[in-house]
């Protein structure tokens, strides 16, 4: 039986009260979280609790209802990662028995008008996190704090990285794109802040690069007791991410890449996934090839609530019975013949057709089972992902050999045949580069971002269910969220902004 990774995840439920969400939730005072004093007080009587807020964190990313509504669309981290993955069109809706996702995601109509509540879910769970750790962040001297305890110089370092990762999500999410000069989204920086206005792109981009740099500096030596904390190694490719999305420093980018790469300990995963077991389902944290997710279990209540109910066929949920989410069909086609990525999804014409049966799967594969706990595990960042953002980095360098060996090192585990890779140069080997991210890192919420780095344009296939045929481009309108109405109404600072 798996073992709880949250040995304070009772105390960081009681600091962090989830499901209490309250709509006014940048509103002076919110009622729906604790304040700096009583967390202060809180951690005068036990000082553990400074470390559960650290672990809160981690546990609202998998819980249900941390977006702020009773939809079963909102479960965490992996809700945006199937939103995202809709958005650019990767993933298709081929099938709606029940509604979800479809007229608010895959026909847009959420990214258009600003009272769908897809909208606030995004806003509110990011910013939950982000009012989080500015809360944790009080209890090490703030943001600049120098803490002498070597755990509490872990905590922080793993509460600004979690800071700018939600930061880092809301700029994908709530931008068209990348402009310095653009006022975007409010910039937090402690608790308990009156509502504030939008700050510029690249005040926030500023922030988030002074945050993980300093948390990689703090998480030197960090030996994580599992890999659902945030590491040096994590901290490294959220940082990596973020400077990628600018579009520039390309050299950063692969040197941060080559890091994770050779630091994180963690190793490609092979062409042939029975080499490591029941681990080449995509199911298991213990696969050698993450880096960061998390052990869910009997204790962690997750059920079908969740990212394998609403997208895998075994889990006896959406997925199965009438939801069915799919790889889009000219991406599938888009793979050589002797692509062993083929084998992932299930690709006899009829029902199933392009489902990924062999990719994510749960682990005990009962076909209408009747198990309503989730022990399949999430997944928030694994090796692969930066073999393909350095080979990417290279190729935006110039660099054209060192990328196409960046490049080799994952799709000749993949392809029969990769000598066609050294022919390839210049936009024609970008292009490979981020067909072969589309491929490698289907229904992981990461095609969203390629997309807008690669200023790309997708086209949906036929199995989706609208919009077939239409190009839609990184920068369209209806990629990225509206901020809430409630927002809107609640925030003077915003509201006075348009």
């Amino acid at each position: 039986m798996k073992k709880n990774v949250f040995k304070l995840i009772g105390i960081a439920a009681i600091v962090f009260t989830l499901q209490s969400c309250n709509d006014e939730f940048l509103e002076e005072g919110p009622s729906a979280f604790i304040t700096a004093d009583q967390l202060a007080d809180a951690v005068a009587v036990n000082p553990d609790i400074a470390a559960g807020t650290v672990d809160g964190l981690y546990v609202t990313m998998f819980t249900s209802g941390t977006g702020g509504t009773g939809g079963h669309d909102d479960f965490g981290q992996k809700a945006y990662d199937v939103f995202t993955d809709m958005l650019c069109s990767d993933m298709a809706l081929s099938n709606s028995s029940f509604g979800w996702y479809r007229s608010s995601i895959t026909e847009y109509q959420a990214t258009q008008d600003f009272t769908f509540t897809d909208n606030r879910q995004a806003w509110f769970y990011y910013y939950q996190l982000i009012f989080n750790a500015n809360l944790a962040l009080d209890n090490f001297g703030g943001q600049d704090g120098d803490p002498e305890n070597v755990e509490n110089r872990y905590a922080l370092g793993q509460v600004l990285a979690s800071r700018a990762h939600s930061y880092f999500m809301l700029t994908q999410l709530f931008a068209n794109d990348y402009d310095p000069s653009a006022a975007i989204l409010p910039l937090y920086t402690f608790a308990n802040p009156l509502g504030q206005g939008k700050s510029l792109t690249s005040e926030i981009y500023e922030s988030m690069e002074n945050s993980l740099n300093r948390a990689i500096e703090l998480l030197e030596g960090y030996n994580r007791p599992s890999k659902a904390q945030i590491n040096q190694s994590v901290a490294k490719g959220i940082l990596a991410h973020v400077i990628a999305s600018t579009r520039s420093r390309w050299d950063e980018v692969a040197q941060l890449s080559d890091d994770v790469l050779t630091e994180s300990g963690t190793v490609l995963m092979p062409s042939d996934n029975s080499t490591f077991g029941a681990l080449g389902g995509f199911n298991n944290v213990g696969n050698p090839s993450w880096l960061w997710g998390v052990d869910l279990n009997g204790d962690t209540g997750v059920g079908l609530v969740s990212w394998w109910g609403q997208v895998d066929f075994f889990s006896y949920s959406y997925a199965a019975v009438g939801d069915t989410k799919t790889m889009d069909v000219d991406l599938y086609e888009s793979m050589r013949a002797d692509d062993v990525r083929r084998q992932q999804f299930f690709n006899t014409p009829g029902l199933n057709y392009l489902q990924p049966l062999n990719k994510q799967f749960d682990e005990s594969r009962v076909e209408f089972g009747t198990n309503t706990t989730t022990f399949s595990d999430y997944h928030y960042m694994r090796y692969a992902e930066f073999i393909l953002l350095k080979a990417e980095a290279m190729a935006n360098m110039g660099q054209d050999g060192p990328a196409r060996m960046a490049l080799m090192e994952l799709v000749s585990e993949r392809i029969g045949d990769p000598s066609y890779l050294n022919a390839l140069s210049g936009q024609a080997l970008k292009d490979e580069i981020y067909k072969q991210t589309r491929l490698e890192l289907w229904g992981e919420g990461r095609s969203y971002f390629a997309m807008k780095r690669n200023m790309a344009t997708t086209q949906r296939g036929s199995n989706h269910l609208s919009f077939v045929g239409e190009p839609i481009a990184h920068n369209d309108e209806r990629m990225t969220f509206e901020i809430p109405q409630l927002e809107i109404q609640n925030n003077g600072e915003i509201n006075d902004q348009n």
